[in-house]
């Protein structure tokens, strides 16, 4: 990571982190990239990517000729479950796998044999298992992206995978661990989103499988922020 990239986490965590407190109450108007460059020391190019990675994921909204302003806090649960210097990490984690696997499913659908459909649906029903003791069940869900990788017959996207295990089983923990203890159906609808990976897979569907699973983790990229 380059020095600049640092800089602009560090920028991006502390706008959160404002936002989080209500010091950055939800309609504020932000202070100007020439005001938040100089509180941080930091150049306006590492302010605009900070600024531009909170658009990217709902947290402020920038209005043409007017500046940017707040458009949603990060929920109370968010705080509690996820330091927020980690935040920053866990959404770039999701960008990083919306580009690899959408692809390793794409391939998983050409590529699948009998056993590979066997060890999904297997892996599925472990995650309902989780769903139905009420478990965070993020060791199960990684088995599943995990399988897709390997059914796709490509070392490198499952080493892709491997390499950030840590970072992904962070996002996961969070946001199994808020689906939990939400009121409504979140558990449910990552879980048909799931299904719909599988059945693509199955289908020998190669178009579907990448949308399904595009779909499926920028969902889950969004719920991070969700009450």
């Amino acid at each position: 990571m380059t020095t600049d990239n640092r800089r602009s986490d560090a920028v991006y965590d502390a706008l959160l982190g404002e936002v989080s407190a209500d010091r950055l109450a939800v309609g504020t108007r932000l202070p100007s990239e020439a005001a938040i460059a100089a509180a941080h020391g930091v150049s306006r190019p590492v302010v605009r990517e900070a600024l531009s990675r909170l658009r990217d994921d709902g947290i402020i909204r920038s209005r043409k000729g007017s500046g940017s302003y707040v458009e949603q806090k990060p929920g109370a649960r968010l705080d509690a479950i996820s330091p927020l210097a980690s935040i920053a990490d866990v959404q770039r984690c999701f960008e990083y796998r919306i580009t690899l696997e959408p692809e390793a499913a794409a391939l998983a659908a050409l590529r699948r044999g009998a056993g590979d459909l066997a060890a999904l649906r297997r892996a599925l029903a472990a995650l309902d298992r989780a769903n139905s003791e009420k478990a965070t069940g993020a060791e199960e869900d990684f088995a599943f992206h995990r399988m897709i990788g390997a059914a796709s017959r490509n070392r490198f996207l499952v080493a892709g995978l491997d390499q950030i295990r840590t970072h992904i089983a962070q996002g996961m923990n969070i946001n199994r661990t808020l689906s939990l203890s939400s009121i409504g159906p979140r558990m449910a609808l990552a879980q048909s989103e799931h299904r719909a990976i599988l059945d693509a897979i199955a289908a020998q569907a190669p178009e579907e499988a990448r949308a399904a699973m595009r779909a499926h983790l920028q969902n889950a990229k969004s719920r991070v922020f969700e009450d």
